[in-house]
Parts: structure tokens; C-alpha cells; sequence
């Protein structure tokens, strides 16, 4: 739901006349509508724009009508003394509760759940931020305190990315929204050559960087802001016993999953179902009938005939091994419900391959994000407005195939042991069509630092292009130990310490991969593109905070008639009532597109075209010649890797071409030439290495970032 832009003019050193450019009012009204112009696919509805009365800060916002259609729910809300100004993209659940509970002290001028952001700052200041319950990012103004706040949720489901451009701080939810205000994009090859931007807040793009989930972001007085942390993933000792007895956890799984369910079918528009072969969205599916059942509006529907709630899924071809839909019909048959499919054939991939990687922002090597996109286009012309989805099921239950290993590599003391026997570990793992990545070659402390739970090796399979051999400078000796310590000593020492192999391994994966791929690229990125709200319900904080209590052996168990182990296996037995007994017994397989195509097909032409040895200079990191051994790899003899590297350099060359990316070139090379011209240059080089690290951002567009960030929850924990 919605996009949004804000602005904040920072203070500046005295010794940098350059930061006290003043942009026009009119400047700024114009730079904001066009940024928001470019995410107008987010906000087709209504725009609103608001600026200080000195145009130091400024709200901009365009809005998908969810709740309130009416333009009482415009945005940037204004409170009753026009002091506190916010913008919000998302949905904000429970919000009827705290209308209730504020309306004596703030005067409500909307029925829009996001107004209850006004409300409760006003009443809690900073830490209602951690009263929210939902998919948000929301940036806030108080002129009182001159305090500027930006927050995005617990889990990432809505993007929120800053930079700063000629001593501004910019805040939006699409980095293309920075473009109109001066950003000169530039290739971040570090953080492409080592991944980071995978599992990092750094950007592919220089000086860029997005707030994680659960962090907030807060400036006063116009100084450099900071980041912290409102809310964290948190699971138990793995030495204390589980009171409960595993009825009793069933039951009060089954119960919160319902209520999360019940709680994202309101709206007032109409509601859908994403539905396919898998655990995750068919109990979606089916727990949605069952409150229909039970008296439950279907958005705005309030027949309550079951046969007019809608499912949705993707075709990719009988011969493609990964097409579910023959499954996904046979629930939808058992539910009592229509199944509507897309087909995606190679020409639609090729045809959306360009704008799902200019809309997502996440150049990721599959292309299930095309299918995500045209299953939302179909969506959208049955008048679909809102989609309950599955994501974050397999984060909180143990459900890939990389996670399978770790509940053996110690034993679960908080639940009483099998009373029979497990054979070897080794005889138990079928990773499907979905292979393990072989592990990476670390330190002993960094194996020691992730108590060997770690999923990087997943996270580095992503891709493997083949970069110019003068980007190998910014390669670090070991990029597993970075993305360790990125989480933090506290988090380290939970993992090395204190949390079981399997909840280690759930958090990064939740880090990472969910957040920066999954919830962008098949996520949220993708939905918005024809105007699609999805609402995962695993992701509620009031499910994860119970299901991170749930002992691993009650995640993946091993079955000793069958003699495989069965991951999810909690979340089986709780969603029982609303599965067939074909899903309740099927094995997980992720959603993937196709990755086999023939040479000279349409997506070939698509990729080729892109992969011109000009276009590939131009990026300026690529070895030219290794990649067209990898094209002629990738699609000649359907090499895997190779497509995907392929596949990966072509999404960056559309990215390179639409966001008009300076191409990357050597810094020695580049500071050869530039002392070749003069002892003058030579010296302003000298000079900028030894400036502050506040330095970067008054000497250009971009640079690292002048604030600090801290990982210490201090609004609470789960």
C-alpha cells in the first residue's frame, strides 16, 4: 500500500559552503511530485505533499485506498495543533482498539487505520512505535521538538531506503523516488563483489542503505540521525525445558494463526487468496473459509458465501518441474472455491523481464518474480485489491531444506527425546530440486561465532558473475565473517550460546534472505507494480513471538514409519482442520521459476540484447569475455550457474540503464590520471583520506553514512 518520500535538510559544517544550498520552494514542490510520480504504480488514488514553513523538511505521499476510501484518508496526516505531520505505506491492524482508547484525547479526522500513528505518538512518544501491529514505514515529523522519525516493521514486508544528496536526508520507499532530487547513482562493487547487500543495510548503490526490520531512525534538531532498534527476533534457552504439552501448543498455534488471518481480511475493498501447492498458503486458504464460515467478512464482502472468495496461482508449464497448479486446484476443489491461474509461458518471462527488475529493486537470478507480477495483473482485473499470502511460514517452522540439518547438530534438551531411534543425519536429507549449497571455507572462530547454524552458503549462491579482475581489491579475506558480525555481538552470543542450531539458522535466514529477496522481489516490490496489498499473516509478531518458543524437535521431526523427516511439523498438526490430507503429507518445495532455456528463445533474445559487450563495459566490473562463456553456458548447455550469472549481469545492466548508474571504474587507475594532471590533484587525494567519516557526504552526493547504529532493543524484545 502506498509510496512515500521525505526529505530532511541536515545541518552542515561551517567549513562546507556547498551544504548551504538553498533549493526553491518551488524546486521542492516539483522535485517531490515527480518523485512521486515514480512510484505512482504504489499510489494511484490520491497525492498529497506537505512542506515546513522554511521548507527544511518535507512529507510526500501517494496512496492506495485500502481502509477509508474516502479523502478523509488522504496523506501526510496533520494532529489538531499542525505540529505533528506523517506519512505511512502499510496496514496497521488493531487500530479500531486504539481509536477507542485515544479518542478522548485526539480528534480522529479519518477512519484510516493509519491515522492511529498521530494518535499514539502524541500519547507515547517515540516507543509507540512498538504498539503497531502490522506491515508498515512511516516517517513522522514534530515541529515542537524538531524531531524527525522513521520507522519500518519488524519484518521488512514494506521497504524503506535513505541516502543523503546535497546535505539532505531522503527518505522513500523505492530508491528511484531519490532521483529527481539530485542522486547520481553510483556502483557500490564492494558490496556486490561480497553480497552484502543481500544481508547488510549497504545498497548495490554508494551511500544508499535501507532501515531493517524492527529499526527505527530519529533526528533532532536537524543533526545527523540515528539508527536503533525497536524489536528483535528473540527464542529461548535451549536448556529449558517446555512446560506445555504439544496439544496445548497445537491448539494455541492454531488459534493465533487464525486470529492473524481474521484480523488482515478486513478492508473495504475486495480480498484474494494467492494459493499453491504448498502447506503455507493452503492453510491460508483454508482458515480463510472456515472465518467465513464462522461469520467473518471477506473484505468488503459480506455475503458470506465461501464461493465468492478467489484464489489465485502460477502456471509455469507441466514440463517446467515446478509447476503446482493441478495441486493448488485439487485444494481449491476440496475448499469449495474458483481457482484462477496464470500461465507463464517463456515469452510473458521475457516480455516482464526489464520492469520486475526496475520495480523491485532487487536484481535476484530467478525469474519467479515474473510470474509474481503477472499472477498480481490478473489479481487486479477482478477488481483484487487485497491477497493473503504464505510468506514467513518456513522461517518460523523450519521449512527448507538447509534448515534440515541443524536440529541434529545438538540434541533439543527443551523436549523429551524420541523413544525410538534416529539413524545417521547423513540417511535422512533430500533437498529436492532445491540442492544445498556446499559449505564456505571459514575461520574456525566464524564457525564457532554461528555455531555452525550458518546460512551463508545460501546466500552466496545467489550469484557468481564474473567480475574485472581489479575489483578482486575490495574482496574481504572472508565474507562469511562479515556477514557474522553484522548481526552483532548480543546476537552472536545468543546463537553461540544460547539458542539451538535450528533457531540460529531461522534468524539469519529471516535477516537475509526473507527480508532482501523474498519479501522485495516476490514480495511487496512485485505486488505493488499493479496495485496488490499482499498481507502475509506469519508474519505477526504475536505468532512469531509464540512460535519461536516452540522446541525444534516439534519443527522438524523425524518420522520413524516413513522414515523421512517431516519439516513444519507443528504447523501440520495445527493446520489439520483446513488442509487436504495431500498437503498434510506433502514435502516443502520453494517457489522457483524455470531455469532451463533454449538458445535463441525469447528469453535468450531478452538477456543477449541486454548483454552487449558495450553494455557490459559500461558497467564497468564485469569481465567481458568470461561472461559470454557463461551465456553460451548458460543456454547452450544449460549449465546452472552460468544462467544464473547471465541472467544476474543482465538485470543489472537494466538497472545501469534506467537509473542512469555512472559506470565503475579502478580507483588506482583513477587516481593515476588524476595525479598524472598535476602535484594539485595529488594533494586535494591526500587531503579527502584523511577527512572525518562525515566528510563523504558534504564532498559529493554519496559516502557512508554519519550516524550510528546500534543494535541494543530499547523499545522491547520479543
Amino acid at each position: 500500500m502506498c509510496g512515500l518520500t521525505a526529505v530532511l535538510s541536515l545541518n552542515g559544517p561551517v567549513s562546507c559552503p556547498q551544504c548551504d544550498n538553498k533549493t526553491s520552494p518551488q524546486a521542492l514542490h516539483r522535485q517531490m511530485d515527480e518523485s512521486l510520480d515514480l512510484v505512482r504504480h504504489r499510489g494511484p488514488d490520491a497525492r498529497g505533499q506537505w512542506f515546513s514553513p522554511d521548507y527544511r523538511v518535507g512529507l510526500g505521499h501517494a496512496r492506495f485506498s485500502i481502509i477509508d476510501l474516502s479523502p478523509a484518508g488522504n496523506q501526510p496526516f496533520h494532529d489538531n495543533e499542525d505540529t505533528v505531520h506523517a506519512v505511512v505505506n502499510g496496514e496497521l491492524y488493531d487500530y479500531e482498539k486504539y481509536r477507542a482508547e485515544l479518542a478522548h484525547e485526539y480528534d480522529f479526522k479519518s477512519n484510516s487505520d493509519c491515522e492511529i500513528v498521530v494518535a499514539l505518538y502524541r500519547h507515547y512518544g517515540i516507543s509507540f512505535v512498538s504498539k503497531l501491529r502490522g506491515e508498515f514505514a512511516l516517517v513522522l515529523w514534530d515541529a515542537k521538538r524538531k524531531l524527525f522519525f522513521a520507522a519500518r516493521d519488524r519484518y521488512g514486508i514494506k521497504s524503506l531506503y535513505y541516502t543523503v544528496v546535497n546535505n539532505k536526508l531522503l527518505v522513500a520507499t523505492e530508491m528511484k523516488s531519490f532521483l529527481p532530487f539530485g542522486w547520481r547513482p553510483e556502483w557500490s562493487v564492494g558490496n556486490l563483489l561480497e553480497k552484502g547487500w543481500l544481508w547488510d543495510t549497504q545498497m548495490y548503490f554508494e551511500g544508499v542503505h535501507r532501515l531493517e526490520p524492527g529499526q527505527y531512525m530519529v533526528s533532532i534538531d536537524f543533526k545527523a540521525p540515528e539508527v536503533k532498534t525497536y524489536w528483535d527476533l528473540n527464542y529461548p534457552d535451549k536448556k529449558t525445558p517446555v512446560p506445555q504439552t504439544e496439544e496445548e501448543i497445537i491448539l494455541k498455534l492454531r488459534e493465533l494463526l487464525l486470529e492473524s488471518v481474521k484480523l488482515r481480511l478486513r478492508a473495504d475493498v475486495e480480498v484474494g487468496i494467492y494459493l499453491s501447492g504448498g502447506l503455507d498458503s493452503s492453510a491460508i486458504a483454508g482458515m480463510t473459509a472456515h472465518l467465513i464460515k464462522q461469520g467473518e467478512l471477506l473484505g468488503n464482502d459480506s455475503s458470506g458465501d465461501i464461493s465468492k472468495m478467489s484464489c489465485y496461482t502460477i502456471r509455469f508449464g507441466k514440463d517446467s518441474g515446478v509447476d503446482e497448479s493441478d495441486i493448488a486446484q485439487r485444494t481449491a476443489d476440496w475448499i469449495g472455491v474458483d481457482l484462477h491461474s496464470v500461465t507463464m509461458s517463456e515469452e510473458e518471462i521475457a516480455a516482464r523481464f526489464e520492469d520486475t527488475v526496475w520495480f523491485t529493486e532487487a536484481p535476484i537470478p530467478d525469474v519467479n518474480g515474473m510470474g509474481r507480477i503477472a499472477v498480481g495483473e490478473l489479481a487486479h482485473s477482478h477488481g483484487k485489491k487485497v491477497i493473503l499470502t504464505g510468506e514467513g511460514s518456513d522461517e518460523h517452522f523450519g521449512g527448507y531444506p538447509d534448515m534440515l540439518s541443524k536440529v541434529f547438530l545438538e540434541p533439543d534438551l527443551s523436549w523429551p527425546p524420541p523413544p525410538f531411534e534416529i539413524p545417521e543425519s547423513s540417511q535422512l536429507f533430500e533437498a529436492g530440486r532445491e540442492a544445498i549449497p556446499p559449505p564456505v571455507q571459514s575461520p574456525d572462530s566464524t564457525k564457532r561465532m554461528l555455531n555452525n547454524s550458518s546460512v551463508f552458503a545460501r546466500v552466496n549462491s545467489f550469484y557468481n558473475m564474473p567480475f574485472a579482475s581489479w575489483t578482486q581489491k575490495f574482496a574481504t579475506e572472508n565474507p562469511e565473517t562479515a556477514f557474522a558480525e553484522h548481526f552483532g555481538a548480543q546476537v552472536l552470543s545468543n546463537i553461540s550460546d544460547r539458542w539451538h542450531p535450528l533457531h540460529s539458522a531461522s534468524y539469519q535466514w529471516t535477516k537475509s534472505i526473507l527480508v532482501n529477496y523474498i519479501l522485495r522481489y516476490i514480495g511487496d516490490g512485485a505486488d505493488m507494480v499493479h496495485q496488490i496489498e499482499t498481507r502475509p499473516p506469519f508474519l505477526d509478531h504475536h505468532v512469531t513471538e509464540f512460535a519461536n518458543q516452540i522446541p525444534p524437535s516439534l519443527k522438524i521431526r523425524y518420522d520413524p514409519v516413513h522414515k523421512v523427516l517431516r519439516e513444519k511439523y507443528i504447523l501440520r498438526e495445527a493446520m489439520k482442520p483446513f488442509v487436504t490430507d495431500e498437503i498434510m503429507n506433502r514435502t516443502k518445495l520453494a517457489y522457483l521459476g524455470p531455469s532451463t532455456y533454449r538458445e535463441n528463445g525469447p528469453l535468450y533474445q531478452v538477456v543477449r540484447n541486454l548483454l552487449t559487450e558495450e553494455n557490459v563495459n559500461n558497467l564497468g566490473f564485469v569481465d567481458w569475455h568470461q561472461l559470454r562463456e557463461h551465456i553460451v553456458k548458460g543456454f547452450q548447455e544449460g549449465d546452472q550457474r552460468c544462467f544464473r550469472s547471465s541472467l544476474f549481469v543482465a538485470q543489472l545492466v537494466v538497472l545501469s540503464q534506467r537509473f542512469g548508474v555512472k559506470t565503475a571504474t579502478d580507483p588506482l587507475q583513477t587516481e593515476k590520471r588524476e595525479a598524472d594532471q598535476g602535484p594539485g590533484t595529488i594533494a586535494v587525494l591526500q587531503a579527502r583520506s584523511h577527512l572525518p567519516s562525515l566528510a563523504p557526504h558534504f564532498l559529493g552526493h554519496t559516502g557512508s553514512i554519519p550516524w550510528q547504529v546500534t543494535r541494543t532493543p530499547e523499545l522491547g524484545m520479543s
